[in-house]
């Protein structure tokens, strides 16, 4: 059958880019709609799906739960440890250099400022890292040569290196985007190391880091100790947890729900090996990543592409390595309600156009021929369901078992008629249990705000009750859009996030 596929796909290389690229949409609007259509001609059959889909659902939420309460502790004593003890034990650990490429469009020169003041106090010290600020000249010159003697006259002398590059406008082939700003700034570097004779490709990583993002003081030193330590350096992606706390207490009841929860679940990832993908802010050897030519320039969302490009290209040998220390990034704001909504939901519908990299990840699967087919078919399968069923679950979990008995009437009168929206209710009750634990922990991992008014502590358990609420306007909403989107060749473009000083 691979034979046969590989033949398709080489010999109509744009039909199967288009079957591939409808197929999430296409497979998220079969699953919603079949409980309406099967409620009709096959309730029996919808009744059991809904079962199963619920079971599989406690299934998740367990594991999440477990995998997020395993993950704090880590987190909370990696946060705390020594890390720079353990890398003064290695002889070459002052030759380890860190490249931290940090793609900027016009967000306030005050949120570049706090990134770089968070490296600074770096506890590896800031003479072993190199800030790169990737500017893009359709910013403007004005705003970009402000920016750039802002970031100067504060921090220069203070690194190993401040370097600027300027991504030009209108490329030929570009995506305009994160992907394509960082490939250009990781290629003008490969000219400047070439001038540092004490600068060894060899013992340096690479970092893209989302320029609201304020590293831990221990992140370096832990990333220089994985590095130093690990045999397999050179086939290894390092990812830390995500949090969106940088200005959670700002931010309007329901983003804040929805930012609290993503954190949450961006912590228990780093658990869960058989799901965890670089995403955001990773590094890996500035080798692997030279070796792979960057990131590509025609994507918008270059987190999972950068993944399986790294893993093809070495036969399977590159990995995920968790990181246990968090990394404190901003939700997306604005001002007014309805305007950080809109930030909000245009960002999540970005993450779900990943769902555009499944053709791609699909085509490498299908052609590739040298990595382990058992641990590939497990990665491909993985992210394949994550991303079809983005949409998918709030719609099964919310009103699909009581459309059966609500559209067909004779159904309604049968044993499972009557009962399935009981069942469906009680294997998802127990699923709260899961859920309680969340919320406990992103009480715990939350950093306390100083003069929080007394009510805002009172009420912030019982935030979460607007979950199902959020659950519709950040998760299925925007990912059904995006699904859509890509299945009717109407391709987005890149929309920066918003940022707040």
């Amino acid at each position: 059958m691979f034979v046969f596929l590989r033949y398709l796909i080489n010999k109509y290389p744009h039909g199967s880019q288009r079957i591939l690229e409808i197929l999430p949409g296409f497979v998220s609007w079969s699953f919603i709609l079949f409980p309406v259509w099967g409620s009709i001609f096959w309730p029996v059959g919808v009744a059991y799906f809904i079962i199963s889909f619920n079971v599989y659902w406690l299934y998740r939420s367990v594991t999440l739960s477990v995998a997020s309460v395993m993950s704090y502790f880590r987190i909370k004593a990696a946060e705390k440890y020594d890390w720079m003890g353990d890398v003064a034990g290695f002889a070459d650990w002052r030759e380890v250099r860190h490249l931290i490429v940090l793609p900027t469009y016009k967000e306030p020169g005050d949120i570049l400022v706090r990134t770089l003041d968070a490296l600074e106090k770096q506890t590896l010290g800031a003479k072993q890292i190199i800030p790169l600020i990737a500017m893009e000249q359709r910013a403007g010159k004005e705003i970009n040569e402000i920016r750039e003697k802002q970031l100067r006259e504060k921090f220069e002398g203070k690194f190993a290196g401040l370097l600027f590059t300027y991504h030009p406008a209108d490329m030929t082939g570009e995506v305009v985007g994160k992907s394509s700003n960082a490939a250009w700034a990781g290629k003008e570097f490969r000219k400047e190391l070439k001038k540092h004779k004490d600068w060894n490709i060899d013992k340096m990583t690479i970092s893209s880091v989302d320029c609201d993002v304020a590293l831990h003081p221990n992140h370096l030193a832990a990333l220089t100790y994985m590095f130093l330590d690990d045999p397999n350096r050179y086939h290894k992606i390092w990812q830390g947890a995500i949090v969106f706390y940088n200005n959670i207490e700002r931010i309007p009841w329901p983003m804040r729900v929805f930012n609290r929860m993503s954190s949450v679940i961006n912590m228990a990832q780093l658990s869960r090996p058989d799901r965890l993908i670089n995403f955001s802010t990773y590094s890996m050897s500035l080798r692997l990543m030279d070796d792979i030519d960057y990131w590509d320039t025609d994507v918008i969302p270059e987190d999972y592409r950068i993944f399986f490009k790294t893993y093809f290209a070495t036969e399977g040998k590159v990995e995920v390595e968790p990181l246990y220390i968090s990394v404190s990034a901003d939700a997306a704001e604005a001002d007014g309600f309805w305007s950080t909504y809109t930030n909000t939901y245009e960002q999540v519908k970005r993450w779900a156009w990943g769902a555009s990299d499944d053709s791609y990840i699909i085509k490498r699967y299908i052609l590739d021929i040298k990595a382990p087919f058992w641990d590939k078919t497990i990665r491909v399968f993985k992210v394949i369901e994550d991303h079809f069923m983005w949409p998918v679950n709030w719609f099964i979990i919310t009103v699909a078992a009581n459309l059966p008995p609500l559209l067909n009437p004779t159904f309604s009168r049968t044993v499972m008629g009557k009962t399935l929206p009981q069942v469906s209710s009680a294997i998802l009750t127990l699923s709260l249990v899961s859920m309680v634990a969340m919320i406990l922990i992103d009480l715990k991992a939350r950093p306390k705000v100083a003069n929080l008014p007394w009510w805002r502590k009172i009420v912030s358990p019982f935030e979460f009750i607007l979950l199902p609420v959020v659950g519709f306007f950040f998760s299925a909403l925007p990912g059904l859009d995006a699904h859509t989107r890509l299945m009717m060749g109407r391709y987005m473009e890149y929309r920066v996030t918003e940022k707040k000083a």
